[in-house]
């Protein structure tokens, strides 16, 4: 035969409260079973395993996976990167400013052309994608350090930095086929541009004036 079901009311008595009706009282009275004192205790160990358990599982200090990490550079502002959705190129070549240390916020404008030349970035000079950083703009597939280089000795009248079209071997143009030595420009804010550094592939060279 099985067992009977039986249901346990908890009832903790009122504090400050109105007197119990006593008529309510006995309609439920007769459901309440009185139970031995060990399974009582029984009850009150499961009872309390439970809230603990609930707390834990809902209540306990939790560690955000998505936590944005401070970059470890000094340059703490966030690199606008306006580039085309399908350029793969341009999103490898964000990776390697993530990993020097630079966040980059991503836009899709629909005329990036017009984007550049507001910018102020001549054709000759101009390559897949256009960044801007403390007020400087900066084209192409440049290398973090040379960036990084820039910012700690920023130069008088420069506009920014840019490398034209995409050489093989430049950051986010990592591939298989032999790397070549490309340059760095400064662009001025006349319009002018100055060489600024040769990278090839064991050094870079950095030909600012002072």
């Amino acid at each position: 035969m099985r067992a009977p079901i039986h249901t346990v009311l908890i009832h903790p008595a009122p504090i400050n409260s109105a007197p119990i009706n006593p008529a309510a009282t006995s309609q439920v009275a007769t459901h309440i079973v009185t139970l031995p004192n060990s399974t009582s205790q029984l009850w009150l160990v499961v009872t309390m395993i439970v809230l603990l358990f609930t707390h834990v599982m809902f209540y306990a200090p939790t560690v955000n996976a998505e936590t944005t990490v401070k970059p470890v550079t000094a340059t703490s502002e966030s690199m606008v990167v306006y580039k085309s959705p399908s350029c793969g190129c341009c999103d490898a070549w964000i990776d390697h400013m993530t990993e020097a240390g630079f966040s980059s916020t991503v836009q899709h404008p629909k005329n990036l052309n017009a984007i550049k030349q507001t910018l102020g970035v001549a054709p000759a000079y101009q390559a897949c994608h256009t960044s801007t950083l403390q007020d400087y703009v900066f084209e192409g597939h440049i290398p973090a350090d040379v960036i990084q280089h820039f910012l700690a000795n920023k130069p008088v009248n420069a506009a920014g930095l840019a490398v034209a079209g995409m050489p093989m071997g430049s950051p986010g143009m990592d591939t298989d086929r032999p790397f070549r030595a490309y340059q760095v420009v400064q662009l001025n804010q006349d319009g002018s541009s100055t060489p600024y550094a040769t990278v090839s592939a064991s050094n870079t060279i950095y030909l600012e004036k002072n």
